[in-house]
């Protein structure tokens, strides 16, 4: 691999620092350990590493109920944000020495990570790279399930349970932008202020009330026309309950369990959608046509609606 100038060192190094997990368990089987450099192949970069993000399916990892997904990275980090410092063949951006941000397939945790180009995002002046490697995991989860899987448009209501979460807090962030109303479920009193702060609509706690009844009251009976799902389980039938008629229900983790019971004449009856998706098994082949540059800023930035459909 060619050497390019490194800030630090001045060449690129044959080795890197990167955190293993030795034995599945706690936040203690951490255990940084030295590898080889990666070198990208064709279509990759290679990226020193400024900061990683930490999302729930590393923690998933690091307890043993996850493994990667074949040819991943067994070095947990699915997000990372730093500069550009080796291309693979073929890759003409993002440029070398760039700030970018990017989702990757496993190996964040480590001061090198290789990342395919087409899921690299050029990092804008107005963030730094801590708030940069924080963004790419939920957006694209919130991006591809809300907009791509169930077609929300501007003028619909989502519910979205955990409001206070990553993938709810980015979920009120960009259904404000772009046009939704959006009802959250949340723990606690404080965390239903705090979601209330950061722009949703209506917040419910559900350890004091009903979600299935506030949500038929905020929505005089009509229903949501979106329901984000992270827990699954004995939740899938009282979210159907939830949607109106033409709703769409998106599945994106199984927190209450893997299994649901539903009521199938009541979803061809109402015509109703279920779906869902898991982002990291899709990150090698299918995910780089979800690149955000087909995510305009001139709608996502100036709160224009969007209607997938």
């Amino acid at each position: 691999m060619p050497a390019y100038p490194d800030q630090e060192t001045g060449v690129l190094p044959g080795t890197m620092t990167a955190v293993a997990i030795s034995t599945p368990g706690g936040p203690d089987v951490l255990r940084p350990v030295t590898l080889p450099l990666p070198v990208p192949g064709p279509g990759q970069v290679l990226v020193r590493v400024a900061h990683a993000g930490v999302n729930r399916p590393d923690v998933i990892q690091r307890q043993g109920f996850y493994p990667p997904p074949p040819g991943a990275s067994p070095i947990p980090g699915l997000e990372i944000a730093g500069h550009v410092m080796a291309l693979g063949e073929g890759v003409v951006e993002p440029a070398l020495g760039a700030p970018v941000a990017a989702l990757v397939n496993g190996g964040g945790y480590a001061q090198y990570c290789l990342a395919q180009a087409e899921q690299c995002l050029a990092v804008p002046a107005c963030l730094s790279l801590a708030e940069a490697a924080a963004i790419p995991e939920t957006l694209f989860t919130v991006w591809h399930n809300v907009f791509g899987r169930a077609y929300a448009c501007d003028g619909e209501t989502i519910l979205v349970h955990g409001g206070t979460s990553g993938i709810g807090t980015m979920t009120i962030t960009l259904a404000r932008l772009l046009g939704l109303t959006t009802i959250v479920t949340c723990g606690s009193a404080d965390k239903c202020a705090r979601a209330l702060a950061l722009g949703a609509n209506h917040a419910i706690d559900y350890n004091t009330a009903d979600f299935v009844a506030e949500v038929a009251r905020i929505t005089e009976g009509r229903g949501v026309e979106v329901v984000l799902d992270m827990v699954a389980g004995d939740y899938v039938a009282r979210n159907l309950k939830c949607l109106g008629d033409d709703g769409r229900h998106v599945t994106i983790a199984v927190q209450g369990g893997v299994r649901a019971e539903i009521n199938m004449a009541e979803v061809m009856r109402r015509r109703l959608t279920l779906t869902g998706s898991t982002l990291r098994p899709r990150r090698m082949n299918s995910r780089p046509r979800w690149r955000a540059k087909s995510v305009k800023p001139s709608g996502l930035w100036r709160g224009k609606g969007c209607c997938a459909r």
